[in-house]
C-alpha cells in the first residue's frame, strides 16, 4: 500500500486583508476563499496547518538588494509622493502599487514560502502549499508583474 504523502499548509487570516486597489486584478481576499473551501470541503483534516513567521529583512535580502528591501520597508501612501525617483527606480506603480501594509504582505507571502521550503528540506511534508506565495515575477532590484519579493 502506497504511503499517503504529509501535506503542510501555510495560511495567514491577515493576507486576505491586503488591498493592491480599485481595478487592480490582484486579489488577495482570494487567498481567503481559497482558504474558506479547504475548509468547508474538510481538505484541512487532510494537511498540517501552520500560520507563516513573517519573513525577515536579512530572508529578504538573500535574493533582493539591501537598499530595494528597504525602501519596501519604509515606502507607504503617505510618504510616496516624496520618493517618485524611488517609485520609478524600483518599478512601483500601476502594475506595482504602493497599499497600506505593503512590506507586510510581502513578509507573510515570502513568509509561507520560507517555511514550506524548510518543510520540504528537512523531510518533514511532501508537498508545501501556500496560496500567498509564488510571486516570482520580482527581479533583485525592483518589482514585477505584481509580485514585490520573489519567493521562489
Amino acid at each position: 500500500m502506497p504511503r499517503k504523502s504529509k501535506v503542510c499548509y501555510f495560511y495567514d487570516s491577515e493576507v486576505g486583508d491586503f488591498h493592491y486597489g480599485p481595478g487592480h486584478s490582484m486579489k488577495p481576499h482570494r487567498i481567503r476563499m481559497a482558504h474558506n473551501l479547504s475548509l468547508n470541503y474538510g481538505l484541512y483534516k487532510k494537511m498540517q496547518i501552520f500560520r507563516p513567521m513573517p519573513a525577515k529583512y536579512d530572508e529578504m535580502c538573500r535574493f533582493h538588494s539591501d537598499e530595494y528591501t528597504a525602501f519596501l520597508r519604509e515606502i507607504t501612501p503617505d510618504n510616496m509622493g516624496d520618493r517618485t525617483k524611488q517609485l520609478q527606480r524600483f518599478n512601483l506603480g500601476e502594475d506595482c502599487p504602493v497599499f497600506d501594509g505593503l512590506y507586510q504582505f510581502c513578509q507573510i507571502s515570502a513568509g509561507g514560502s520560507i517555511g514550506g521550503a524548510l518543510k520540504l528540506n528537512r523531510r518533514h511534508a511532501d508537498v508545501a502549499i501556500n496560496w500567498a506565495g509564488g510571486l516570482h515575477h520580482a527581479k533583485k532590484c525592483e518589482a514585477s508583474g505584481f509580485c514585490y519579493v520573489n519567493d521562489i
